[in-house]
């Protein structure tokens, strides 16, 4: 195990005082007044500096207390996800001390935005994505490669570069850019990967790093095995959804077991499948579900919205979802594709169809509400234009002391996956929200936990980590 530095060591060590680059941020950001905005050129490929250049939008909200302890990175997930203007994912007395970064990672938003297809691709309802036949197993291929081939077209010469070491460099860039000889950094989701990545290739110039709700960072799972533990995790937490419902059938009258609610939602499902409603289709409604295995805040509207149609037909409600969620919208169709780019360059994906065919199936029987739907998601990694690489092989030599936060039922990035990341750095602590299911555990006020936040803000202010993994009771559930 790394030493666990004394606190005043961490502060006397990694105090900095850096100034940004003239005119980085030189304007307030649009819509976001209190923040600043600016932005910096990074190498398209970083072998070649002299080459192609890309432009990465950076935000900065200014520490609001006297005693400044230097900058904050924030990434929030996807990957495809904006991390501009969010400081308050963080608790005023972190943002007292920090400097808060946000960024658009390349390729995303302000950032170099890629595209794939016109926004029409997705229009809604979307078809099924569970298969029942030859031919939806044929319609899912056809659409994969449709997909490949558009990027390939469209996504233009920054396509083969759009991956996570690429991205951690940029943050590195960013640092240079501040002033600043080392960062803080809160990486959420697919930020706790990024996370890693950048601690690996730059350990020298990690100064803290919160890595909450953590993806799979092993070279064997990374992104296709992740996938498929992932669709096991999301049906545990929808059948913990479930379940809750029947708890409160004297409101949401879909039945007294999980059972029940489980059927209620399969024929919802097979209704919409046989006759949508406008643009609600089965794939929207197993988005709902979607929602609430990440978000428990979400299980009293989402069950009502469910309860209205399977009780009263009414399926206002959904439709209200679905529309909201536009994945037609140009940010939507942006993000995705930033999400493919980097998914499907980061690893060497299976190209045999046959393979994806027999583990998807082997895992439907167990897991059957998500796994043909990230089938549908990823099968482009199956035909993408740019060969996969290897991973970075994580061993966090060099690290100072990080900190972990995970939920042991969290169905996106599964509790098994940030175990194994807590394995690959040997600095790390672990606090552990036992019975906790919510994706992204820090400072959520409507899914507060005193005991976690307390680790990581104690952490954040003064460097200090428990003296080995700690468990926290899980929040209390939502009552409707």
């Amino acid at each position: 195990m790394w030493s666990v530095l004394s606190v005043v060591a961490v502060l006397t060590a990694n105090l900095v005082t850096g100034a940004p680059a003239p005119g980085l941020f030189d304007h307030p950001c649009p819509g976001h007044p209190d923040y600043e905005c600016g932005s910096l050129s990074v190498p398209m490929d970083y072998s070649r500096p002299w080459g192609p250049r890309l432009t990465i939008t950076v935000s900065r909200l200014r520490a609001t207390g006297p005693q400044r302890q230097g900058v904050i990175v924030y990434n929030p997930g996807g990957p495809g996800s904006s991390g501009l203007y969010k400081a308050d994912i963080l608790p005023a007395s972190v943002r007292a001390a920090y400097d808060y970064i946000g960024f658009d990672p390349r390729g995303v938003g302000q950032s170099s935005p890629v595209s794939c297809v016109d926004g029409q691709f997705f229009a809604s309802p979307a078809a099924d994505p569970n298969p029942v036949s030859s031919a939806d197993k044929a319609r899912i291929r056809s659409r994969a490669r449709q997909y490949a081939f558009g990027c390939a077209v469209r996504g233009g010469p920054e396509l083969p570069y759009l991956n996570t070491p690429n991205t951690a460099r940029d943050i590195d860039e960013i640092r240079k850019a501040l002033g600043e000889r080392q960062i803080n950094y809160y990486g959420s989701s697919y930020g706790t990967y990024l996370g890693a990545v950048y601690g690996q290739l730059f350990p020298q110039r990690v100064r803290r790093m919160v890595l909450d709700s953590s993806a799979d960072a092993s070279v064997p799972n990374v992104w296709y095995q992740q996938n498929l533990d992932q669709d096991v995790a999301f049906q545990t937490r929808a059948e913990e959804w479930f379940a809750w419902i029947a708890r409160y059938d004297s409101v949401f009258h879909l039945g007294e077991s999980m059972r029940d609610v489980y059927a209620a939602y399969s024929s919802a499902r097979s209704r919409l499948a046989a006759a949508p409603v406008e643009v609600l289709g089965p794939a929207e409604l197993d988005a709902v579900v979607v929602n609430s295995v990440y978000f428990d805040t979400n299980w009293v509207a989402n069950a009502r919205a469910l309860s209205d149609y399977v009780v009263r037909g009414d399926a206002s409600a959904l439709l209200a979802d679905a529309r909201d969620a536009d994945p037609t919208s140009a940010s939507a169709e942006n993000s995705t594709a930033a999400y493919t780019a980097v998914s499907c360059n980061d690893a060497s994906w299976p190209r045999s169809w046959a393979r994806w065919d027999r583990d998807n199936s082997a895992y439907a029987v167990k897991a059957p509400i998500e796994t043909w739907a990230n089938v549908a998601l990823n099968l482009p990694c199956a035909y993408w234009p740019v060969s996969g690489a290897q991973p970075t092989r994580i061993d966090g030599r060099g690290l100072p002391p990080i900190l972990m936060l995970q939920g042991t039922l969290d169905g996106a990035t599964p509790y098994g996956g940030a175990l194994r990341t807590h394995a690959l750095l040997p600095s790390s602590r672990m606090v552990v929200e036992q019975g906790g299911g919510s994706h992204g555990l820090y400072n959520r006020p409507q899914v507060h936990n005193a005991c976690v936040d307390g680790y990581a803000t104690d952490y954040l202010l003064s460097g200090r980590v428990p003296a080995r993994d700690v468990t926290c009771p899980g929040h209390a559930l939502p009552a409707p």
